[in-house]
């Protein structure tokens, strides 16, 4: 993505967030641009400081990339469950840092060991539970490959923190074009 896509992403999750958490209403957003009218899955991390305050996304696209930023926003700031009894407020608007994460296509990977710390992300399935991270995590912890794996099955699918070597856990893996910024940047 260019620069210019880029601060376009930001400004409308920028909007839905402000929007959203002032209860006004969301507007769908528009563009002409080719690239952001593809369908891509994102996600979107809320900070404030170094305080997580919401991160919600989706693998697979169901509708144009500037609409799944739009609602990936909405969701970080409202329907992050990790954060229903502390709700971002109007207050903290300014204080919010923005992080939209484009992502490729996930690919099953039979040797998870070989993923590439802060490139990849993985996604761990037993069927019924799962859990994932963004390739940004492994470099936001330095965490190495066995830890990374390990705490994403443990504290996010939970399953065993070795469950990832298990013949019926799947592993996919997928890179994102990370960018964000600091709100009163945007």
């Amino acid at each position: 993505m260019n620069e210019a896509q880029k601060r376009t992403l930001l400004k409308i999750a920028k909007e839905m967030v402000e929007a959203a958490v002032r209860g006004k209403p969301i507007q769908k957003p528009q563009t002409d641009d080719a690239e952001l009218l593809g369908e891509q899955g994102c996600f979107v991390t809320l900070k404030n400081g170094e305080q997580l305050r919401g991160c919600i996304g989706q693998f697979e696209a169901d509708k144009p990339l500037i609409e799944m930023v739009s609602q990936m926003a909405v969701s970080s700031c409202l329907y992050d469950s990790r954060f229903s009894g502390n709700p971002i407020t109007t207050g903290e608007l300014g204080e919010l840092d923005i992080e939209i994460s484009v992502l490729s296509p996930m690919v099953k990977t039979d040797e998870p060991e070989n993923l590439r710390l802060g490139v990849d992300g993985i996604y761990i399935t037993d069927g019924r539970r799962s859990g994932c991270f963004l390739p940004q995590v492994a470099t936001e912890t330095g965490w190495s490959v066995q830890e990374f794996l390990g705490y994403c099955c443990a504290h996010k699918a939970g399953l065993r923190p070795d469950g990832w070597k298990d013949a019926d856990v799947e592993v996919y893996l997928f890179t994102a074009d990370v960018f964000g910024a600091k709100w009163e940047d945007i």
